[in-house]
């Protein structure tokens, strides 16, 4: 089992039995690319080797989470251009299980962003025991 799931499991074994959430920043690359959620972005032949191990290890993490009904656990995609230095608009698009872009095409969120999406749903708490991604509007 690697750090990801481990981590992941450890915080969710702390909060078993409580109110409290837990949300996780999830990647991109578990996202899948067909409605039968077969192909993830990962197995794209343009998903960059460099970020194959994380992806994989993310996705591991959330299949475990999957299993869980003892938390309130919510996984949480960035687009797949999760830009550190972006600008920060106050607008994103919410979506579910499968990858997305914006209306220009693009998947791409800045920091800032994806953190006024993640205290939203800390706020609404709309998505638990649930994956949710975000991009840029």
């Amino acid at each position: 089992m690697g750090l990801h799931t481990t981590t992941s499991q450890h915080l969710a074994d702390l909060l078993t039995g409580t109110n409290t959430r837990l949300l996780i920043v999830g990647g991109a690359g578990s996202l899948y690319l067909d409605k039968e959620h077969k192909v993830q972005l990962v197995d794209a032949p343009d998903f960059p080797d460099a970020y194959k191990p994380v992806a994989n290890g993310m996705a591991a993490a959330l299949a475990e989470l999957r299993k869980r009904t003892d938390v309130k656990w919510t996984y949480v995609s960035p687009a797949a251009d999760f830009q550190a230095d972006g600008a920060r608009t106050g607008k994103y698009i919410l979506g579910g299980e499968e990858f997305h872009t914006n209306g220009k095409g693009k998947s791409v969120i800045s920091y800032a962003d994806y953190a006024i999406a993640m205290v939203d749903e800390i706020e609404k708490g709309s998505h638990v025991q649930e994956r949710i991604s975000v991009v840029a509007e």
